[in-house]
């Protein structure tokens, strides 16, 4: 009974120190390659146009709009004088292009904010 003992034991000892190694490689071969190599998820990656810059969403925008008023005209459509809308975490630092990241900004502090981003 002793003898069986150990050479099960030499048996597990033995599957065990392979299933190791064969992790290691699986894990080399296999799960590294896609940790270092895989895209990013598409949410990230801020959408570009053919010209290389980030494309906005219209349809945010006017939501925004219809929420906050301009703050010259008091209106919800057409242009606002002396104001931009602002993203609140740039969208090329990985900010939505969503209602709740966008302010009114004066034209003045939006080139000012320009100039530290």
């Amino acid at each position: 009974m002793m003898r069986l003992n150990a050479s099960i034991a030499g048996l597990i000892y033995r599957w065990s120190r392979f299933s190791n190694k064969a992790l290691i490689v699986v894990f080399i071969l296999l799960v590294l390659p896609a940790l270092l190599f895989a895209a990013p998820h598409r949410s990230d990656v801020a959408v570009r146009d053919g010209s290389g810059k980030i494309k906005r969403s219209a349809a945010a925008k006017y939501e925004f709009k219809k929420s906050h008023p301009c703050p010259a005209t008091g209106r919800s459509r057409g242009a606002c004088p002396g104001y931009v809308i602002d993203h609140i975490k740039p969208l090329k630092r990985g900010g939505p292009d969503r209602p709740s990241n966008m302010q009114w900004q004066t034209k003045s502090a939006a080139k000012a904010k320009d100039r530290l981003e």
